[in-house]
């Protein structure tokens, strides 16, 4: 009887796993074949991108982050984020799912909402929006029908692209109206909030900033939604790491709806989440899937239930009020070498600085700034005269350094740092000296999920 043929006498190799077939002494083979799993690195199957991952972690280690907006999530949460969860498929809700296999998915999703709801005392939660945008489009398409009257900070004002801006879809698709802050103070101008309302009759009203370092009066706002029979949608984006600490007032149980990232002062993964009043999860869990999305991302899904276990621990208050401590520090000491602050300082995680007494345009102080190891973003000041790539302001925060565990000492030094810089953007010396400071104070300060 001959022997069976085989294909292959050597191996067979795929881009996953090596066939290793034995040689039969008579020229057939031996079967069954045995395997070996073989699944490269990602240094091995794409060094280009590992490479690139490894200039990330040495810059964001050696360097002064200060976009408000940014952070350094744990090694538990970028483990959770990058784990298999990500092979899975799971439209629908816990319970209510399209495919088989979510025993584990739904457990979840479960946790990451049961914990959000107790640690912002919220009635309803939806981890599933991509990010923060979608999270505000799901509250368009929950409540709102195409050109109904929305308002919301003007961008100018440090407002969001999402509440109404005119280059936003959230501009395009409905009838728009901006409100803004005193010239006096740059505070938001409720006396215009109200006016506006009153004659725009909103059926949103959004209260919420990306560049505004002041607390927000969501009652006030609720005074004015209830005045005009508005939804008031709160979104805290920003700040919800703050609230979640105890740091900044919460206006959950005020607000109809609130919106954030999980990302920012929250220090999760990339994503967003709804919270909102019962009467209104229907609505909104529906606009979220199927109205906007199709199958939720359950890795980050996973990375936002890790940030929210850590959220809940003593330290994360402690952390939420260091933040609002070092960005007023860094405010003062800043101020005391002759920078504008916008509103004259923060309450906040972040500082709006106006340039203008400096003759430094934001633009050309954020890239010195990065020259010499110390991270910000140019910004638009309210009431600016110049354009908005190439404005007056720079908006920098706290968040970041504060997780790394700098303190006042760090703010002072820092202010002291960013004076030199702004004084002489053009020294190339000096700002290469200046990032050698910088870097040899970094390196006792290690940031968490970057393991050497």
């Amino acid at each position: 009887m001959p022997e069976p043929s085989c294909p292959a006498t050597a191996g067979e190799t795929s881009i996953f796993t090596t066939r290793q077939t034995p040689i039969h002494p008579a020229g057939g083979c031996t079967l069954p074949a045995m395997k070996s799993a073989v699944d490269p690195s990602l240094a091995d199957r794409d060094p280009e991108i590992h490479a690139l991952i490894r200039e990330e972690e040495h810059r964001e280690t050696v360097k002064l982050r200060l976009i408000p907006s940014e952070n350094y999530a744990s090694r538990a949460v970028l483990e959770a984020s990058g784990s298999v969860l990500t092979n899975k498929y799971s439209e629908g809700y816990a319970g209510k799912r399209y495919y088989e296999g979510q025993q584990v998915i739904d457990q979840v999703e479960l946790l990451a909402c049961s914990r959000l709801k107790q640690i912002f005392g919220a009635e309803h939660v939806n981890v599933q929006p991509y990010s923060g945008s979608p999270a505000n489009l799901a509250v368009y398409l929950a409540f709102c029908q195409p050109h109904d009257p929305i308002m919301g900070l003007g961008l100018p004002a440090g407002g969001h692209l999402t509440h109404g801006w005119n280059v936003s879809i959230t501009g395009k698709y409905f009838n728009s109206r901006g409100y803004g802050v005193r010239k006096d103070d740059h505070r938001i101008d409720f006396d215009e909030v109200r006016a506006i309302a009153k004659e725009h009759k909103p059926k949103l009203l959004w209260c919420g900033t990306t560049a505004y370092p002041r607390i927000l009066d969501f009652a006030k706002f609720r005074e004015i939604a209830d005045e005009v029979g508005a939804i008031l949608c709160a979104d805290i984006a920003h700040i919800s790491g703050l609230v979640a600490g105890g740091a900044h007032p919460s206006p959950v149980g005020i607000a109809d709806v609130v919106t954030s990232t999980t990302h920012k002062t929250l220090r999760g993964p990339r994503g967003g989440l709804v919270m909102c009043k019962a009467e209104h999860q229907k609505a909104i869990d529906r606009a979220v899937f199927p109205g906007l999305q199709g199958g939720p991302h359950n890795h980050t899904t996973a990375g936002i239930a890790v940030a929210a276990k850590e959220a809940m621990a003593p330290e994360f208050k402690a952390y939420a009020r260091a933040v609002v401590d070092n960005a007023k520090t860094l405010g003062e000491a800043l101020a005391s070498k002759g920078f504008a602050l916008v509103t004259g300082g923060t309450d906040n995680h972040l500082l709006l600085l106006d340039l203008t007494p400096k003759n430094v345009p934001g633009k050309v102080a954020a890239q010195a700034l990065d020259k010499a190891g110390i991270v910000a973003n140019y910004n638009s000041i309210p009431f600016d005269p110049r354009k908005p790539f190439d404005p007056s302001g720079l908006r920098i925060g706290t968040p970041s350094i504060t997780t790394r565990g700098m303190g006042a000492t760090e703010m002072k030094q820092l202010a002291d740092w960013m004076d030199r810089v702004v004084a002489a953007p053009d020294d190339e010396a000096l700002l290469t000296k200046i990032a050698a400071e910088v870097s040899e104070v970094c390196a006792g300060f290690p940031p968490p999920g970057i393991v050497k």
